[in-house]
């Protein structure tokens, strides 16, 4: 305890008695000293996702919000993994706690990194992170779907127990990062309501689907955190609901970490839910429910005042100073044993070169290809080495797509398709045919296309001051006509933020130009910023005001010449929402006839379609024709794509689809028509890679569909109805295109009978299943062996569940046996009241390939169950 005793005074937290049991009531002790000295006000700032630093007692800033839902959020390129419902393809849990792991380790470096200088107005670079996302996707209108691990709650269960154990490491008590699993509860669009719906939900679905996978993350993999919704449920704000965040989540789950809203969820209680009078009224009820730390946007903006509301609510006698007390004990204790405060746990972080490092870049490349989901292949799949290809669509060169939504906007190297495809097939002809104008375009300009006004790469970045009396509000302010730093950056960067620390509001100016690398049209586009480019002597103005976020970028078609530089200057305005972006496009004046000729001399067209996490995504204003809010409005590829997809078929050429999105798609057209099809979802910086080795047969596709691709909207019960019935295949009854788990190889697999054994002891139940799998083909191949069973028939049930899946991989030939052990809580369902059990009855089982009666090789057995088992919740 030496070491530990020196520590502890240099924080001047005096706490250098003997350690006691365990970690979680050592920090917990050491937290209430803490906090024992803490003032009213000290207390109220101390709540908000960006907590100050407190000099007095040696405790530095801490920011909270830090993003890792498939990669960490830092300083320069972080490897960026496949989005997750793409994870979720792999059907792969072993994978998911790797690729957890890896991130979890870019977490710790990017904190190393920043260590002892937070920045308590940034996203990222703390020990904990608002991750995962396992809300079920039960509709794929919803914009956010593809942040989750599907439809199903078994599957999104055991990969968040995956993730959760991979971001926190071995020992729970004393996590490496803290995840938060979100969004707590009941909580998947439409997103242009979510601050303000009242979801009604009956207690068998919620049970039933909107629970579980929460539970395994808690009470399974001891998550240290949680997130609360945006959204009421049955007439409670999720932040201040007391049958969610204390019945269910403290006094069922036995959960002790701490709770953190959504960004602005406590804010919503009053002025959306108008569930409390005025903010201080809603903090209180936040504080009461149990809700310890609250993200709030205006935080990233340094508005002053936002504990204000904690004041008043003890002032006023809503809440006693005790009940702010309890929600700091978690959260200081929280980063006592996480190592940002010393005392507890004895830390070593990783170093810098961890990040992006080629294991972790290895890892996204396996993660990618284990992704893919083959739909279709009529045989044209695997192409040969020597198959000339024309890669046509709007996403055949894009590059932004790869990386989805919720990811850094600097990532390791990145191949488009087309690039990879003339990579992996160096000896045979690609041919890149542009497409025309699209809702997908916009790739960010790369730093080498910049040239600064010395001529040297890069751009120029200057700096301006307020005039002295100049207000600081937006739209007032007046700014110094001289500079008073110029300096030369890659690219988009500055040093504002640095500036503003300082209590300074500055304005920065980019100047430089940008060449083409090719000759054509190009559509050009300003994010975050105002300005223009000087393009054949005249000023083409990109943006007069820069976007905030999320807000869709405006793009302005014009013609470049291969080499010529061209004129730029940008300026920012602060307190904008939205990073720096200037995005290009290059596009066909003339697809189609660009289309026969860049055909004609191919054996195979890959045409590559989908959507991007700019158009499908978080609250996002977007309205065009498909979309609305950053939710989907019909299931349908954008109109162009598909008037493009059957020009390309009518010119007698198999036409190879490789879809890239994030939700489920309408791809009946490409099922009847394509020669393959191939569901890439965003794959991350190895998906362009990965997608070419599938296409070459180098790596053999073994995903699975973590969602069922439906034929029309129309199919569905509307979007915001929560009840389960008529939605995802538990509950479906109509035709699809594409069933939930299905997935085609390269190789075949054949299943032996399942076994099946029922063990009750009188106390528990539980269930064993054997069977034997054997690759029938001359080819190396991934199999999911899927096990479901058919209940027996109740109000309310589902027709049939996941309970079990294995990702293996079998040599040519190779036969392997292979076993389920299912428990009581895996046999269990849930009936009309919300009670879960082990019912009594006959069961169906099967075991396969996929879904029975889907097409997939499946075997199936009966059981029966003699007795009646009461879980707990």
């Amino acid at each position: 305890m030496k070491t530990l005793s020196i520590t502890c005074l240099a924080w001047g937290l005096a706490l250098c008695g003997p350690s006691v049991a365990s970690p979680q009531t050592d920090a917990d002790a050491q937290a209430r000293q803490i906090v024992a000295k803490l003032t009213l006000d000290e207390k109220a700032e101390q709540l908000l996702n960006g907590a100050p630093a407190i000099p007095r007692l040696n405790i530095p800033a801490y920011n909270w919000w830090t993003e890792s839902l498939h990669g960490a959020f830092g300083p320069g390129a972080t490897t960026n993994f496949p989005q997750p419902v793409g994870l979720a393809a792999s059907f792969d849990d072993h994978l998911m706690q790797d690729v957890a792991t890896r991130i979890s380790t870019e977490v710790q470096a990017v904190y190393a990194l920043g260590r002892g200088k937070p920045i308590v107005n940034r996203i990222g670079g703390s020990l904990d992170t608002w991750s995962p996302n396992i809300n079920i996707f039960r509709d794929p209108r919803w914009g956010r779907g593809q942040e989750t691990y599907g439809e199903d709650p078994f599957l999104t269960g055991t990969l968040a127990k995956a993730f959760v154990r991979g971001m926190q490491g071995p020992d729970a008590a004393l996590p490496q990062v803290i995840a938060s699993p979100k969004h707590f509860a009941v909580h998947s669009g439409p997103e242009s309501t979510r601050h303000s719906a009242d979801v009604w939900v009956s207690a068998q679905d919620l049970e039933d689907t909107y629970l579980p996978a929460f539970r395994a993350a808690i009470v399974d993999a001891q998550a240290g955190s949680i997130m609360c919704a945006y959204n009421r449920v049955n007439g409670e704000p999720a932040c201040a609901s007391q049958s969610l965040l204390v019945k269910t989540l403290r006094q069922d789950w036995k959960f002790n970490g701490y709770v953190v809203s959504d960004c602005d969820a406590v804010v919503d209680i009053s002025a959306h839910h108008k569930y409390a009078v005025d903010p201080a009224a809603g903090a209180a009820a936040a504080i009461k429910a149990g809700v310890d730390n609250e993200c709030n946007v205006a935080a990233l903006f340094n508005t002053p005042g936002l504990g204000d509301r904690y004041k008043q609510a003890v002032q006023r006698g809503y809440i006693r100073e005790a009940d702010l007390d309890n929600a700091l004990v978690r959260l200081f204790s929280a980063r006592l044993r996480n190592g940002d405060l010393p005392g507890v746990a004895a830390r070593s972080f990783p170093a810098g070169e961890t990040i992006n490092s080629p294991e972790h870049r290895a890892l996204a490349l396996r993660a990618a290809v284990e992704s893919l989901v083959l739909l279709k292949n009529d045989g044209t799949l695997p192409l040969n080495a020597a198959t000339r290809i024309a890669v046509v669509g709007p996403l055949a060169d894009a590059r932004r797509v790869m990386r989805g939504n919720y990811s850094s906007t600097q990532t390791g190297p990145t191949q488009t398709v087309a690039e990879a495809l003339r990579q992996q097939f160096a000896g045979a002809a690609v041919t890149l045919v542009p497409f025309g104008p699209s809702i997908t375009d916009g790739d960010p300009v790369p730093a080498s296309a910049f040239v600064a006004p010395d001529g040297s790469p890069g751009l120029q970045a200057s700096y301006f001051n307020l005039q002295p009396g100049s207000p600081k509000a937006a739209g007032q302010r007046r700014f110094q006509a001289k500079a008073f730093a110029s300096h030369g950056v890659t690219q988009l960067e500055s040093r504002a933020r640095d500036f503003a620390e300082a209590g300074e509001v500055t304005r920065v100016v980019w100047t430089g130009f940008f060449v083409a690398p090719e000759t054509g049209s190009y559509r050009l586009g300003v994010g975050g910023i105002k300005g223009q480019v000087r393009i054949a002597g005249r000023e083409v103005v990109l943006a007069k005001r820069p976007t905030q976020w999320a807000e869709p970028i405006a793009l302005t078609q014009v013609d470049l010449k291969k080499g010529e530089r061209y004129g730029l200057q940008f300026e920012n305005e602060p307190g904008s929402g939205a990073q720096p972006a200037f995005i290009w496009k290059r596009v066909s004046r003339q697809p189609l006839a660009d289309l026969r000729a860049g055909v004609k001399e191919a054996d195979v067209v890959v045409a590559v379609v989908g959507l991007t996490s700019d158009l499908e995504g978080e609250e996002m204003p977007v309205k065009i024709d498909g979309f609305a809010g950053g939710d989907r409005t019909k299931l349908d590829l954008p109109a162009d794509q598909s008037a493009y997809l059957q020009a390309a078929a009518q010119l007698g050429k198999p036409v190879v689809v490789v879809n890239l999105s994030g939700s489920a798609i309408d791809l009946s057209w490409a099922k009847a028509n394509a020669a393959a099809v191939l569901q890439a979802w965003y794959p991350g910086e190895g998906g362009g890679q990965a997608i070419a080795q599938v296409l070459s047969g180098a790596a053999n596709p073994g995903g699975r569909l973590p969602v069922t691709f439906y034929r029309s909207a129309a199919d569905l019960p509307p979007f915001d109805d929560y009840r389960m019935a008529g939605r995802t295949y538990r509950f479906f009854d109509k035709p699809v295109v594409y069933p939930f788990g299905h997935g085609l190889s390269y190789s075949s697999f054949r299943y032996e009978a399942p076994r099946v054994e029922v063990q009750d002891d009188g106390k528990d139940v539980g269930l064993v299943v054997r069977t034997a799998i054997t690759n029938t083909s001359t080819r190396d191949g991934d199999e999911v062996a899927q096990l479901y069973l058919a209940p027996p028939r109740f109000e309310g049930g589902p027709r049939l569940a996941l309970r079990g899946f294995q990702r293996l991989h079998l040599k040519a030939g190779e036969r392997r046996e292979l076993s389920y052990r299912l428990d009581a809580r895996d046999l269990s369902f849930v009936d009309r009241d919300g009670v879960r059990q082990v019912m009594p009855g006959s069961y169906g089982l099967s075991v396969g390939g996929g879904q029975p009666d889907t097409g997939a090789p499946v075997e199936r057995a009966t059981f029966s169950l003699a007795r009646q088992v009461l879980l707990p919740r």
